[in-house]
């Protein structure tokens, strides 16, 4: 039961005597527990185990100054703020107010009266409970606090992987409905040749690790040329430069990040041998952009900008990069190019495309 008592008090006195009488006028107190000390670095030993709610100490004991062991307790964590009534023979001014300064809480006469002793104690010891309550409190705001925070970045973070940042911060702020339309960008879609024959045979694992490493390859490019990753569609990839922000050389962006595409590509797969390749589509053109969904938020383009974009890749070759008349135009002299010529286009008809060869 002394374990469970709410007010536990720690006497430092080196009088055995002073020791039991104290001991007796407690005895009684259901909810008071009593530790005895007659020497000062017993008392500081004894604290941790015992855990004080007030400690009773003795103004006068041999080779030590209860001024002193007042400041020693405040300097131990354990006992830092637990509450000091120091006991003094008579009463002196000058003395109280010296360890009022050191920080002890209070100064009886002993013997004290029993009733004032036990009013004292409980005083003492539910001022100092209710401190700890508060910095329980207060811990476990903080820690609701950082919880909500973590949750807070880690939702950011889930924004921005399938949303532009400009476009997640608008959602962020309250907007309900993004929706806008683009002059012109370019669009780029990829796809992995004679990856539906290889998949057959791979196991899932191992599957989805290529497909990471390639995608992720992919995605170290769109961020350092400021491309836009829209989605993967399986074995696809769609990207797009000049929105949200627009940007008057999105075609150079998107050729850049396509050059550097092929080059990943095949550092990934090219040590592996694995019977694959990739081919590349690109057109530039006006397109409608916009978030859908309300649970799971989508970013997507919509326009024959994008469906000529994917007609470039399925019209392409492996291991080349396909592009329209209009992504050649607007990329001018700084690329190298071969002319296909006119090729019938699904859903257009007959079209001049290009291969994209690299840098001029």
């Amino acid at each position: 039961m002394a374990n469970a008592a709410r007010h536990r008090v720690l006497l430092v006195d080196d009088q055995a005597l002073i020791g039991e009488a104290v001991r007796r006028m407690l005895a009684d107190q259901a909810d008071i527990a009593f530790e005895f000390c007659r020497e000062a670095e017993a008392a500081l030993a004894a604290v941790a185990a015992f855990m004080p709610s007030v400690i009773l100490q003795d103004l006068v004991m041999p080779g030590t100054d209860g001024l002193d062991m007042v400041r020693r307790f405040r300097e131990v964590p354990a006992t830092a703020r637990v509450p000091v009534i120091v006991l003094s023979a008579k009463e002196e001014a000058v003395v109280k107010a010296r360890l009022l300064e050191a920080g002890a809480n209070d100064y009886l006469v002993k013997l004290p009266d029993p009733v004032e002793l036990v009013a004292r104690i409980r005083v003492h010891s539910d001022a100092y409970h209710r401190l700890l309550e508060r910095d329980a409190a207060f811990e476990a705001l903080e820690r609701s606090l950082a919880d909500l925070e973590h949750e807070r970045q880690k939702s950011e973070r889930l924004l921005l992987n399938v949303l532009p940042a400009q476009v997640a911060e608008r959602l962020k702020n309250g907007e309900s409905a993004i929706a806008e339309s683009f002059d012109c960008v370019t669009v780029l879609f990829a796809d992995l040749c004679g990856f539906t024959t290889f998949s057959q045979r791979v196991d899932a694992r191992h599957l989805v690790d290529l497909l990471d490493e390639i995608f992720s390859a992919f995605d170290d490019l769109a961020r350092a040329h400021g491309v836009e990753k829209i989605k993967t569609i399986g074995d696809a990839y769609m990207a797009v430069a000049g929105l949200p922000v627009p940007r008057v050389d999105h075609a150079t962006a998107v050729a850049e990040m396509a050059l550097g595409m092929h080059e990943a590509f095949h550092r990934v797969v090219g040590p592996r041998g694995l019977p694959l390749d990739l081919r590349i589509g690109v057109h530039s053109g006006p397109v409608a952009a916009g978030v859908i969904g309300r649970h799971k938020f989508s970013y997507d383009l919509w326009g024959d900008t994008v469906n000529l974009a994917s007609r470039m890749e399925s019209h392409g070759e492996p291991a080349r990069i396909h592009v329209s008349r209009a992504t050649r135009d607007l990329l001018g002299g700084a690329f190298h190019f071969a002319d296909r010529g006119e090729i019938d286009v699904k859903g257009k008809g007959p079209m001049r495309t290009f291969f994209l060869l690299g840098r001029a």
